[in-house]
């Protein structure tokens, strides 16, 4: 399904990545000037080496659990749960077992 595809639809986020052996798959569901939202599915091990981004960023965990670090500070958000990640300051992210996690950037 493309992100037009999924307007007006009901549709299952959980649903919409697969795991795939020692990779990260992404699908961005709605991109806009104003912001997007992409659906990231994380194999074991897998993760974003520390950057920075100049919006806020917020992450949603779908499945699984995830460590996120923010400027330093390890964090563990499992499925469920949610982290704003400020902006401009570093962060990264490992997959200490598969995850699956929404991310949405509002660009102001």
């Amino acid at each position: 399904m493309s992100g037009d595809s999924l307007k007006s639809t009901p549709f299952n986020l959980k649903e919409l990545t697969a795991y795939q052996d020692g990779s990260i798959v992404s699908k961005e569901v709605l991109k806009k000037e104003t912001g997007t939202v992409t659906l990231f599915a994380f194999d074991k091990g897998q993760g974003l080496s520390e950057h920075t981004a100049p919006f806020d960023a917020m992450v949603c965990v779908l499945d699984g659990e995830a460590e996120i670090i923010i400027s330093g500070k390890s964090y563990s958000v499992k499925a469920g749960e949610m982290i704003i990640m400020p902006a401009d300051e570093p962060h990264a992210l490992k997959a200490n077992e598969p995850f699956k996690m929404m991310l949405v950037m509002i660009r102001s």
